[in-house]
């Protein structure tokens, strides 16, 4: 089982960027879904989630407002849509898959996880 995620990169504050995080070798249509992010010397906190369809998502603080996930199960991919990007968005995001019926936010809840992709946010 694998999960690639791409698109980050080095954005100015205010712009956006889309990340992806496709798996391959299993096929995760029925499972919970997220992205979690983690800075230089912090822990791996939360930003998004969503269930098996897409229909309910669940988003951190800091992600509300700003942030989209959602997901096509057809190329077993789920994305990110980051908006109004700031400087303390700066961090490695890691999407994870979880095999629970709900959509939980700590890491200990996610049994997959992608290799990271750097988003750095210019001021």
């Amino acid at each position: 089982v694998q999960l690639q995620a791409s698109g980050g990169g080095l954005v100015q504050a205010g712009g956006s960027l889309r990340l992806s995080c496709a798996a391959s070798g299993r096929t995760f249509s029925s499972a919970v879904k997220g992205w979690f992010r983690q800075a230089p010397g912090q822990e791996r906190e939360f930003v998004a989630a969503c269930n098996w369809s897409g229909s309910s998502t669940y988003y951190a603080d800091s992600a509300k407002g700003r942030f989209t996930i959602s997901r096509d199960n057809a190329k077993n991919t789920v994305y990110l849509q980051m908006n109004s990007l700031k400087p303390e968005d700066t961090a490695v995001y890691y999407c994870a898959v979880s095999t629970l019926s709900y959509t939980g936010s700590h890491t200990s809840e996610y049994h997959y996880w992608g290799q990271g992709t750097l988003v750095t946010v210019s001021s």
